[in-house]
This record gives structure tokens, sequence and C-alpha cells, in this order.
């Protein structure tokens, strides 16, 4: 091992670490940020699974070695100076989790309430950096732990059991709590130094804290529905079915709006009708209640009013998501928006549009898409 460390010391890249030890974790931090986009795409893949529980399972076994390796034991006997290297290891966990959980919430957020909870999730992947000089604090470290480990079961767990509602998120976060408090109170009675220096009620006190946040940020529909993601949401001016492919017409909306691939504005001549195509992806074989609700903004109430809920099954499996399409007829002019919403009102995506009455037709102005 020795001798293999002088090699690697020696080595081009091993100089460049060295000189460069002040950057080297920020270029890991989105070296690594990067490979988890590159590589990570549909929770419910094989690679995406293993690469999840094997980042689980190494944060668990670190927090532990790292707990109990500052006594005198068999085990810091045997890790030796390789302990120093344990809150690495656990570093690397933590930020393979958070960046992965950002990459698969970025695909479920919406541009409404529920982005509070993914900015919480960004705020978390960069805390990754200064983890590294507060991991001595066991209240900050067990409290990321646990955090993590509710967001990695409320991932897992409907994804196993091909099922998601509000009782199986509450059975993900109820096996995340006593998963981490039976690892706190094992390490508390394992390692002397960890009694003399953490209050165990404290810390139960403060998981129990973040478990109930999580649940009211559920309660309020804070939190988007995962493991289901909109992966495309548009306004149309007619979808049809040909041949296994939904062909949808609307209108583009120019090159540099990135986040929208329709036009905010839909011109609609005479009693046209509105179209809205969404495609939802599920894990596969879970099916799902889902439902676009048509609400118009009303000027004179400065109020959001819903003028129908429309339901359909979603089934999943596919990978560019379960497609499907609602549409209405004599349309008030206005601002429009389609929610896309679980039988639990969850909130999987938002359609925003304004409905515009002109007398010329805009076929010019529309592109065909085959989804």
């Amino acid at each position: 091992m020795n001798r293999t460390l002088a090699r690697y010391r020696n080595s081009g890249f091993g100089k460049f670490v060295v000189n460069n030890q002040k950057y080297t974790p920020i270029l890991f931090f989105i070296g690594g940020f990067v490979f988890d986009t590159l590589t990570l795409g549909r929770i419910d893949r094989t690679y995406d699974t293993a690469v999840l529980c094997l980042h689980m399972t190494s944060l668990s076994l670190m927090l532990y070695l790292y707990n109990i390796a500052e006594d005198e034991n068999w085990i810091s006997q045997f890790l030796g100076k390789y302990a120093a290297y344990i809150p690495l290891a656990i570093q690397f966990s933590f930020g393979g989790l958070s960046s992965a959980f950002v990459i698969y919430f970025f695909r479920s957020v919406s541009m409404s309430k529920t982005i509070s909870f993914f900015i919480l999730l960004v705020l978390l992947l960069f805390a990754n950096e200064l983890l590294k000089k507060r991991i001595s604090n066991k209240y900050l470290l067990f409290s990321v732990y646990f955090f993590i480990s509710f967001t990695f079961f409320a991932f897992m767990i409907p994804m196993f059991i091909k099922e998601m509602n509000t009782f199986i998120f509450f059975i993900s976060g109820l096996v995340s709590l006593v998963i981490t408090l039976s690892l706190i109170i094992f390490i508390y009675n394992s390692s002397p130094s960890i009694k003399a220096e953490v209050n165990l009620k404290k810390m139960i006190a403060i998981i129990v804290s973040i478990y109930i946040g999580f649940n009211v940020f559920y309660y309020f529909n804070l939190i988007p529905p995962v493991p289901l993601a909109m992966e495309t949401g548009l306004v149309a001016h007619h979808v049809e079915k040909r041949n296994g492919d939904y062909t949808v017409i609307y209108e583009k909306d120019e090159w540099y709006v990135f986040w929208r691939p329709h036009h905010i504005n839909f011109h609609r001549v005479a009693e046209e009708p509105v179209y809205v195509f969404t495609s939802i992806f599920a894990p596969t074989n879970l099916t799902k209640s889902v439902s676009h609700r048509w609400q118009w903004y009303n000027p004179k109430t400065e109020s959001w009013e819903v003028t129908e809920d429309i339901n359909f099954e979603i089934a999943g499996g596919r990978g560019r998501g379960f497609r499907g399409y609602t549409y209405k007829s004599n349309l008030m002019e206005g601002q429009w928006k389609v929610k896309v919403i679980t039988e639990e009102e969850l909130v999987i995506g938002i359609v925003d549009f304004e409905v515009m009455n002109v007398s010329d037709s805009y076929t010019s102005k529309t592109i065909e898409k085959s989804f």
C-alpha cells in the first residue's frame, strides 16, 4: 500500500493534486456532478439503482467507521493512518447522492412552490464543499445523513413496490427514521468518545424535527411527487395519435427560451380547441391516476379558478414518459395554466399559456413534432 501511495504522489496526476490542493476539491466536486449528469438517467435503471444503493451503503458504513475509529479499539488499529481518509469517503458518497437527487428532482420539479424544496437540495449539494470543514460536528453530520437517507427511501421504496401515495411516503420516512436512529444509538453505545461528545436526547430531537419538517413539506405540497417526473408539457393547436406516436402541432418559442418548448401566447382562431400534451416518466410497472387541472385567471377576483379536472391513468416503463393529452373548447381569453397533479394533488408539472383571439391562422408559425 505504501509503495502504491508513493507511486501515486510521484505521478503527474499526483503532483497536480498536491500542487493544487486549494482547487482540487471543487474540481472533483464539479467533475462528480458532471459525471452523474451524463451517466444517471432513469431511477429504475439497474445501473442508477446500483450506484445509489452503493453510495447509501458506503455512506452508512463510513459514518460508523469514522465515529468508532476515534476510540482505541481494534477498528482504529486495523485502519491505522488510513482512517484519516474516511471523511473524504463520507464526502464523496454524500456528494454523489446529493448530486443524483438534484438531477432527479430537476426533472420532477415544477416552477411553483415545489421549487423551494429543489432549491434546498441545490443548497445541500453545494454544502458538500463546506461539510469537510464541519464534519467533526456530529449533529450536523447525522442531520445531513438523515436528510439524504429520507430522500433516498422516498425514491427507492415506491420504485421497488410499484406504488406511490401518502401512506408510502410516510412509510419511506419511517424506514429512514428507524435506520438513522438505530445507527446513532448503536454508535453511541459503542463509542466512549461519542458518549462524551454527544447529547443523545438532543441528537434524537434534531432528527425527529427534520422528519416532522419533511412531512410538513409534503402536507403543503412543497415536495415533488418523485419518482414521477414530467418530461414534456406544452400547449398545442392539435394532437393526433399516428402509428403509435403522438403528432403535436404547436407554436414554438424563440430559440433563446430554452426552459419552455411552446410559445407563451396561444393564438386562437375562431372556436379552435386548445390542447395540452404531456409525457410523464414513471418507473416500470408503476401505475398512477393523474389529472390535468385546467385553471383560468379571473382578473376581477385576482384569483385562479378551476374550470375542470380531467383524469387519466399513466403506466410506467417508457423512457420518454407516458404520453397523454386533454383539450377544451370555448376557452375565454386570458391567462391559463394546466396543473398536472396526482390524486393526492401533488404537482408533477405546470403548463402556462395565454389565450389570445386572432383573425388570421398561425399555421405558418407552428411546427409539427412526433413524441
